[in-house]
């Protein structure tokens, strides 16, 4: 039996495989990779797909999974915190493009419904491209990677209504009150099941799933409620994408959100790339080179009258100049969004098919130019600002700063941090430890009776997968310090470490594992010490936790005493090769780095030299740095002088730094 789809699909996708292959090179998105597949496999080019509705079904797909996963990171709680940056910098952006293109496009003969239509499409900028291209550069949380998140926001936001109204915009309806009145209530109606649904339904439901521990049940539950809340709004007369929207929403405010997210990525990145393979089908070869001039002119008018927008939303917000340069050279093109928006349009008649091709066309080309323009946004914001202008524009804007500084787009505060895999016992007396040091740690796990436990007890605790690489990522795990991974699975355990490998090569990990034999495996995928529990207990992890932490030796000691107290036992350390000698934490045999408190008036310590003390001559001990009150004293000489209270960071024997240790105690 000869199945078409199936021969279309391994054509365009192993054609997008060559071409993605060729664009990391050049550091291309993706996304322009898809389109350009979908433009040679197309029937203006090389003609390569024979079942094109097939293929759009699955678009479809592919974009009821993208509002799914963007309404699951459009947290509500979130979204209030920086409610006026998302509203106001957002707002005026959309609305401003809106209009401006809405004169523009009427001024050159288009119709008021085409026009406004139009300003919806060139409102909106690539969520997909410009975040990823910003966290490449490490630049989500400066100034303008922070408005530049707020606008997205509101531009993924705006998009759902928008949709909605395009068919009025058509003129579909005599009398436009009466379809509002009635789009309304059917909005109403399905946010009033929704709102019961995931009130009443969907927690017991997920929760009942959970304790299964079944993972495939769990991804299918999932995928049926994704599913089934857009077939809701779509029998009411909405739009699958809205429903998709809508289930995202409420799982977003639930604890198995990131685990969700993780499960369903997977699907939005196969389907959704039939969406954007599908939009490359679309454009005219013909078309677009016979009206190449038309076309370069349409996106330079395109991308400076968005640059002008943002610049001027900016600079009402008051950011600082170089703010506003940076962020209008980060969403000055046209989005994903507006190739789904444009095919409702383009569905309802409301553009002609030439308008359409002018779009199709600006569109890619303005993507294709983010990547390069993104890159050199500081060197081009630098000469912008060095241009010659008159000192009193100059004085006016160097005078200019953010008033709204305080409201930042929401992150979690996860730098340098603890990673905790599994909240077992050991997971929590580490956790215990690291609470009473004052450490920042987050702990993952996906046993419900765990989870219940840590909720029960405040701790910062994620519901996920810990093999899964989206779950690492959403716990920073390429900036934590220490990585502990303490669950019984020997399989899964060997998986994390390789996962973690791939973020990082700096954090170092500690493996809890049951046998001797699994050590040398486990140090061969990159943990730097495994702790087997036939010679460890949890006492030694948090320990040596502590230590990296440089918490001073009389506290751990003091933590330690008090888990003793309640019968756990100190048993023989085994230490493996660190997983890279260039990266290692400093793993030099019979050596390491402590932090010491001069609690005591000492007169052997306090108000002597460091050379008097006789640390170096007596002990071997090295003092690399002082604490004092809230300064560090670097440039230390051997006639430093010690105070009462200050923390010596010391480099040195562990059998002398704990001489020395008690010492000071007497």
């Amino acid at each position: 039996m000869e199945i078409p789809i199936l021969q279309d699909i391994v054509v365009i996708l192993g054609l997008s495989i060559l071409i993605i292959l060729a664009f990391q090179k050049i550091r291309v998105p993706s996304i322009l990779g898809f389109l350009l597949a979908g433009i040679i496999a197309g029937p203006h080019a090389f003609n390569l797909i024979s079942s094109s509705h097939e293929v759009e079904l699955l678009s479809e797909i592919g974009i009821i999974f993208l509002l799914f996963v963007i309404g699951i990171e459009l947290s509500l709680k979130g979204l209030a915190s920086i409610k006026r940056t998302v509203i106001l910098g957002g707002g005026l952006q959309v609305a401003g493009t809106i209009l401006f293109t809405t004169l523009v496009a009427m001024f050159f003969g288009l119709p008021l419904n085409s026009s406004i239509f139009l300003g919806f499409l060139f409102s909106l900028s690539s969520t997909a491209i410009v975040l990823k291209l910003l966290q490449e550069k490490g630049e989500i949380t400066a100034p303008h990677g922070r408005i530049a998140v707020a606008i997205l926001i509101f531009q993924d936001i705006v998009v759902v209504p928008m949709m909605l109204f395009t068919p009025l915009l058509a003129g579909k309806s005599k009398n436009i009150l009466e379809t509002v009145g009635i789009l309304t209530g059917k909005v109403i109606l399905v946010g009033i099941v929704i709102f019961l649904l995931a009130k009443y339904v969907v927690p017991r439901v997920f929760k009942w799933v959970v304790k299964t521990k079944n993972q495939e049940l769990f991804i299918l539950t999932v995928v049926v409620f994704c599913f089934a809340i857009a077939w809701l709004t779509f029998s009411v007369g909405l739009s699958l994408a809205l429903g998709a929207f809508f289930a995202g929403l409420i799982i977003s405010e639930s604890d198995y959100s990131h685990q969700a997210t993780a499960n369903v990525l997977p699907f939005r990145e196969i389907f959704i790339s039939f969406f954007f393979i599908s939009v490359g089908t679309l454009l005219n070869l013909n078309f677009f080179f016979q009206n190449i001039l038309y076309i370069l002119l349409l996106v330079l008018g395109v991308v400076l009258l968005k640059m002008i927008v943002v610049g001027i939303t900016t600079f009402i917000l008051k950011y600082k100049p170089r703010t506003i340069f940076m962020t209008v050279f980060s969403l000055f093109q046209v989005g994903e969004f507006s190739l789904l928006l444009s095919g409702v349009g383009r569905d309802n008649g409301i553009i002609p098919q030439s308008i359409y091709q002018y779009f199709l066309a600006i569109s890619i080309i303005s993507m294709g130019l983010t990547p390069f323009l993104i890159s050199y946004s500081t060197k081009l914001t630098y000469a912008l600002l060095q241009a010659p202008i008159s000192s009193a524009v100059r004085k006016r804007l160097n005078a200019m700063r953010k008033t709204a500084e305080k409201e930042e787009v929401p992150q979690e505060n996860l730098q340098d941090h603890l990673v905790i895999i599994g909240y077992g016992i050991n997971g929590g007396n580490i956790a215990k430890a690291a609470k009473n040091a004052n450490i920042p740690y987050v702990i993952v796990d996906m046993e419900p009776e765990s989870i219940e436990k840590a909720k029960a007890k405040g701790e910062p605790v994620v519901f996920g997968d810990a093999t899964n690489p989206t779950i690492l990522k959403h716990i920073h795990v390429q900036e934590a310090r220490v990585v502990v991974i303490a669950i019984s699975d020997p399989n899964a355990t060997k998986k994390i470490v390789s996962s973690i490998r791939l973020f990082t090569q700096t954090a170092f990990i500690i493996v809890r594992t049951r046998y001797v034999k699994e050590i040398e495996e486990n140090i061969r995928l990159g943990a730097d010490e495994v702790i087997p529990e036939e010679f460890e207990t949890s006492i030694e992890i948090f320990t040596r936790v502590l230590k990296k932490y440089l918490v001073p030796f009389d506290e751990i000691q003091e933590f330690t005493d008090s888990i003793r107290s309640s019968d756990y036992a100190m048993l023989t350390a085994i230490k493996g090769k660190p997983h890279n000698p260039n990266l290692q934490h400093l793993n030099i045999p019979n050596k390491e780095i402590a932090t010491l408190s001069v609690k005591q008036n000492n007169k052997n310590i306090v108000g002597k030299s460091i050379e008097e003390s006789g640390m170096g001559k007596n002990y071997r001990v090295t003092v690399l740095a002082i604490k004092r009150e809230n300064k560090y004293l670097t440039e230390i000489s051997p006639s430093t002088v010690i105070m009462q209270d200050d923390l010596l960071y010391v480099f040195g024997n562990p059998g002398n730094i704990n001489h020395i240790n008690k010492m000071l105690s007497y």
